[in-house]
């Protein structure tokens, strides 16, 4: 009953509420969250039971505000901003309400998270409104969300009950997004060593994003520290920039800086991305570093078996 647009909910057989006590529910709280990218994407519920009743424009009629679950507000929570749909929506918490329909779906954000059910609900209050299309699915009793289609940028929000599942898109900017964090943090204690900026630089070297920026963080880091890890990375960001004759001598300075461990670590780097050929002409650097460490007896084995 807790899922009605018309009545708060018994959580007694004779239909009244607990008014002191906190007791078991008949519809039962639930959360589930989300992470696009780094942003966290928070649905609090509570879980209606069809229990053998037609739910859809019978318990839950066609065409009037319905709070998306049982109980208190649905809501859901986004820790950065996002589309919906396509439709930009700021971070924050909103309750979460809809309008269904037989053939279409209006989901509704609410500034107004704290209310109970959709009593109170206000057009007024709106944050955003976006129409989708419900679709069959296998029978779920209990009313349920789940994340669907999950991808680096993007999930299905999807709320399932009876025989039905009503999706809607939620989208996040996870490049700007972290470039964002990543200049933040740099502002912090990942900003006094030289691993911190080497690590923002390889994030935007690994996404081909930001490529100029990411070229000063990896100078800033060298300054730190001059070290074969941050050398190597600034050898792939000049060639990423097509920059060729700059990558090529920032990985030779870079060879001249690394340990036996680092250079083995390397070649086998570029044997793996299948260049034998390349790995090959490298292992014997190995053992020019230190012929008696062990790793260098090791980049002799291989030589040895590959010839």
């Amino acid at each position: 009953l807790g899922c009605l647009a018309g009545g708060a909910g018994a959580q007694f057989k004779n239909g009244s509420q607990p008014i002191e006590l906190v007791l078991p529910r008949v519809s039962q709280h639930a959360s589930v969250t989300q992470r696009i990218g780094v942003t966290d994407v928070t649905i609090s519920y509570h879980r209606p039971e069809g229990n053998g009743r037609k739910v859809w424009g019978d318990l839950v009629p066609y065409g009037k505000v319905w709070r998306a679950g049982a109980n208190e507000n649905t809501t859901i929570t986004f820790t950065d901003d996002v589309s919906v749909e396509g439709q930009p929506l700021a971070a924050g918490t909103y309750g979460l309400h809809t309008i269904p329909a037989a053939d279409q779906w209006t989901i509704i954000f609410s500034k107004n998270s704290t209310s109970w059910g959709s009593f109170s609900y206000d057009e007024k209050e709106d944050a955003l409104r976006v129409n989708v299309k419900p679709h069959e699915a296998e029978m779920t009793d209990d009313l349920e969300y789940t994340f669907d289609e999950v991808k680096p940028d993007s999930a299905l929000a999807t709320l399932r009950w009876e025989k039905l599942a009503v999706p809607f898109r939620i989208s996040v900017d996870v490049k700007g997004i972290v470039l964002r964090s990543i200049k933040d943090q740099l502002r912090n204690t990942g900003g006094f060593t030289w691993a911190g900026y080497d690590e923002a630089a390889n994030w935007c070297l690994d996404n081909n994003y930001n490529l100029e920026e990411a070229l000063k963080w990896e100078d800033t880091s060298i300054l730190n520290e001059e070290r074969f890890e941050n050398l190597e990375t600034k050898s792939r960001i000049y060639d990423a920039m097509g920059r060729k004759e700059d990558a090529q001598k920032t990985l030779a300075r870079a060879f001249e800086k690394a340990n036996p461990i680092q250079m083995y670590v390397y070649a086998r780097t570029i044997q793996r991305q299948g260049n034998p050929k390349r790995a090959f002409e490298l292992f014997p650097m190995v053992s020019k570093k230190d012929p008696n460490h062990w790793i260098s007896h090791l980049a002799q084995a291989r030589l040895a078996s590959n010839a």
